[in-house]
């Protein structure tokens, strides 16, 4: 602890580069359970398509956040925020360390620096910017929060519209709750790491991982979710591996593409993973394996 904070350990990086089974072995070291940051594997029945940790890995050493909703649900980054502090304030309570492991950025920006407080999306407000073109859109936020406008380009819809309709919803700008709510109060004093890998050798891992997934089952596994019911167009089956098998699955591709866009698409996610966590300026970056007695070294001495 520092003061009332909370130690973490918060071990990011791209899909494919090693980050549960490190996990699982710093935590077996220093008495830790691992909560789960990565935004699929909360997922009940996407196991093998969102690569959860194997049944060997969840028998090392206590796992959160794993499977903990169904398919159908939309759980998004403050849900999680809300359900992982949760679960670190259990495994505090209990004299053990939390490590904090997954790939989804957005996830560990919300538990460590908190989420704008702003209004609930609105279908209806949202259909009335559909058609403009993202000039128009940019000049309307122009006019009523200048400060969002100068940080958004004409393409950048999807946040364009939610700034127009935060104004729309409140009369206030975005930038307003911004300055307000965001980054503020943090709990936790974080060490972060992520694990490096060269991108060719990642790709490589990546386009193994995915042949290792269907052998495991995953045409089986997808078509088991779409049997209970649940719709293809949900955002739990259009993340990747998913939405490829429904489309083979429906007769619209051979397994073969279906398997060919699954590395591409996995390879396209890690390399936006490598720029998003790119930019994060107190992340200590390893190698691993090569690296683990360091890195175990460091672990300790920050837990302290």
């Amino acid at each position: 602890m520092s003061g009332n904070k909370i130690k973490l350990l918060v071990l990011s990086g791209p899909t494919g580069s090693g980050k549960s089974e490190l996990a699982v072995r710093i935590a077996e070291k220093i008495g830790a359970e691992i909560v789960n940051a990565d935004s699929m594997q909360v997922y009940r029945g996407l196991d093998i398509g969102t690569a959860k940790p194997s049944a060997q890995e969840l028998a090392r050493v206590p796992h959160h956040l794993l499977g903990i909703v169904s398919p159908e649900t939309n759980f998004t980054a403050s849900d999680f925020r809300r359900e992982a502090a949760a679960a670190i304030t259990d495994i505090d309570s209990r004299g053990k360390k939390a490590i904090v492991v997954g790939g989804t950025g957005l996830y560990i920006r919300a538990l460590l620096d908190g989420l704008v407080d702003s209004p609930d999306g609105d279908p209806e407000l949202r259909l009335q910017f559909a058609d403009l073109p993202g000039e128009e859109l940019l000049r309307r936020l122009a006019t009523v929060d200048p400060e969002t406008a100068d940080r958004l380009h004409p393409n950048d819809r999807p946040r364009l519209i939610r700034a127009l309709e935060v104004y729309s919803q409140t009369g206030r700008p975005i930038s307003a709750f911004r300055s307000e709510h965001a980054f503020s109060g943090s709990y936790y004093v974080p060490l972060k790491m992520a694990i490096k890998v060269e991108r060719q050798e990642l790709y490589r891992r990546i386009n193994l991982r995915v042949e290792q997934m269907l052998q495991d089952g995953l045409v089986a596994e997808v078509a088991a979710q779409l049997a209970l019911g649940y719709s293809r167009d949900l955002k739990a089956l259009r993340c990747i591996g998913y939405k490829e098998i429904s489309a083979f699955l429906a007769g619209e591709i051979a397994l073969d593409e279906a398997v060919s866009l699954i590395k591409r698409d996995t390879r396209r996610y890690a390399k936006r993973q490598m720029t998003w966590f790119g930019k994060e300026n107190d992340i200590y970056w390893l190698e691993y394996p090569e690296s683990f007695a360091t890195i175990l070294e460091h672990v300790i001495e920050f837990f302290g």
